[in-house]
């Protein structure tokens, strides 16, 4: 998202240029306000698309998030559009709440309006699902949602959806980053009008996620927050018109606040994000906790036990909803999740007569697993439930199907956490963990992954291993990792070695099976799960 380039200019010629360009008073004085070595920063490392769109700070500059680069990269994505012969359709235009993201989306609505296009501009901070589903629900050509999702305060995003309501890929990132270096100077791009449409898509949503629900049972009491997002109203909404009334919500964390202000990082993975939901879900004794990020895509789930509540792992809640799905899905249906997930879908798939696949990060590549696609997760609390309608993950669907559940085994005398003791004892336990290591510069990460490739480990906590590097692999696996992987007496142990796609981080994803004789014994398979990762932890390589 650099200024043009003229070959020979040298950095002061390139910042004025900008500058002159800017069409935002607060943003020219910004630059103008910079040393030499903030502007050859600012200069240096233009935003690219990255998961589906762009994703950075909010500062001036071709390397964050501001007005000048959402105008030219609209600019871009109206030409790549056009020159598909896409030109006239319907492009959705959403928005969360964060700093910046209204000014965003008009911005990029009048962009699309004076490129020819019909806008739906959607009329308020709404979840990013919302978007995803009207892309499908009009046969939109594209559709865009200006969030950040659950990044911190300071950053903002521009994510891309194409016709048919899945993420945007390869090669059309590269094909629109090729169109915005022709964009010309951001004060030059065409701008109309736009005026927001109604309340009707979101209406529609709400009506699509509320006949989700299999069951008839609406009796439990729910938890839930939407940690500063824009995803409260919206749950709320769509439980009520499921049928569930007895909600309470985090008050302090409910309406859309992009300071977020009562958490250090707003994403209830993170430790300490859940802790008032878990705090209100035992003062009212409510039967399920839900936490939505905040652009509501994800959802995490958090349950009472013995010691207290505590949050379900991502790939508990992914095997929770697939068997769920799967119950009233036709025979020989399809779910799906990725290679850093645990296993126990593809063995529940076997069993409940479904297909699996498995497929690299991301719900670019989930959506796209294949034909009959009822249901597919990743292990960050990505869950897509109805890829009919929404092909990305959303949690306020997730949410509802949840409840769903948790009121049927309520009213059969049984919680979630029962039939997560099923899934042990049908399948083994399947223990799960995540560690990372965050690293100064690139070279370093690549040091510890070339080292693995070349030597990689004959043993895991006791087991003997295999590696494979699916870098070499000549399908839709191929990426940048290594998975090693053994077996004994009937136990497993598996580590998926990765680099972060958004973070200068390696990340070790580990999963150790045990199976499980009986009931009587799955207290203590449990045990011995929990005890083959804490020696997976310690055989992580750069540990």
């Amino acid at each position: 998202m650099s200024a043009p380039e003229t070959g020979t200019d040298d950095l002061a010629v390139r910042v004025a240029a900008w500058i002159a360009a800017d069409p935002d008073p607060a943003s020219r004085d910004e630059l103008r306000g910079l040393t030499d070595d903030e502007l050859a920063q600012r200069f240096s490392s233009p935003l690219t698309f990255g998961t589906a769109g762009l994703r950075g700070p909010l500062q001036a500059g071709p390397s964050g998030m501001n007005e000048a680069v959402v105008l030219r990269t609209t600019a871009g994505l109206a030409r790549r559009l056009t020159d598909r012969c896409l030109g006239g359709g319907t492009v959705v235009v959403g928005r969360d709440a964060r700093h910046g993201s209204e000014s965003f989306a008009h911005a990029a609505a009048e962009v699309l309006a004076a490129a020819g296009f019909r806008v739906a501009l959607l009329p308020r901070p709404l979840p990013t699902p919302v978007v995803a589903f009207a892309v499908r629900h009009l046969g939109a050509v594209a559709g865009v949602q200006v969030t950040a999702s659950h990044n911190p305060p300071h950053d903002n995003g521009y994510k891309v959806y194409v016709d048919g309501g899945a993420q945007l890929i390869s090669p059309a990132d590269r094909e629109i980053e090729a169109a915005i270096a022709q964009a010309g100077p951001a004060n030059a791009i065409p701008r109309t009008p736009v005026d927001p449409a109604g309340e009707d898509l979101v209406e529609r949503y709400l009506d699509r996620v509320a006949a989700l629900p299999h069951g008839t049972d609406r009796g439990i009491r729910i938890a839930l927050t939407a940690l500063h997002g824009v995803g409260g109203a919206t749950a709320v909404a769509a439980l009520r018109r499921a049928g569930f009334s007895d909600i309470h919500t985090v008050a302090g964390q409910f309406d859309p606040d992009p300071d977020f202000p009562t958490v250090a990082f707003p994403n209830p993975e993170e430790p300490g994000a859940t802790d008032a939901l878990l705090a209100l879900a035992e003062r009212v004794g409510a039967d399920v906790a839900i936490a939505l990020d905040p652009d509501a895509d994800r959802c995490a789930v958090g349950i009472p036990g013995p010691h207290g509540w505590r949050m379900l792992t991502g790939d508990e809640t992914g095997a929770l909803l697939g068997d769920h799905v799967l119950a009233v899905a036709p025979a020989g249906s399809l779910v799906a999740t990725t290679v850093v997930s645990s296993r126990l879908l593809e063995a529940l798939a076997a069993a409940r007569g479904a297909r699996y696949v498995q497929t690299l990060t991301g719900f670019k590549h989930l959506v796209r697993a294949g034909d009959g696609l009822v249901y597919a997760y990743e292990e960050a609390l990505g869950h897509c439930v109805d890829p009919d309608a929404v092909r990305d993950k959303d949690g306020i669907s997730a949410a509802v199907l949840v409840c769903d559940l948790a009121a049927g085994l309520m009213a059969r005398d049984r919680s979630l956490a029962d039939l997560l003791d099923d899934h042990a004892v049908e399948f083994g336990v399947h223990a799960t963990g995540q560690v990372s290591r965050r690293f100064d510069r690139i070279e370093e990460r690549a040091a510890v992954m070339d080292a693995v490739r070349r030597r990689p480990p004959s043993t895991l906590a006791g087991m003997a291993v295999e590696s494979e590097d699916l870098a070499v692999r000549r399908d839709r696996l191929r990426t940048d990792a290594v998975v090693l992987g053994g077996a004994r007496a009937g136990e497993s142990v598996r580590m998926v070695l990765r680099p972060s796609g958004t973070e200068p981080k390696l990340k070790a994803y580990m999963e150790a099976v045990v199976p499980v004789a009986d009931r009587a014994a799955l207290a203590g398979a449990r045990a011995r799960a929990e005890r083959l990762l804490a020696e997976l932890r310690t055989a992580v390589p750069w540990e």
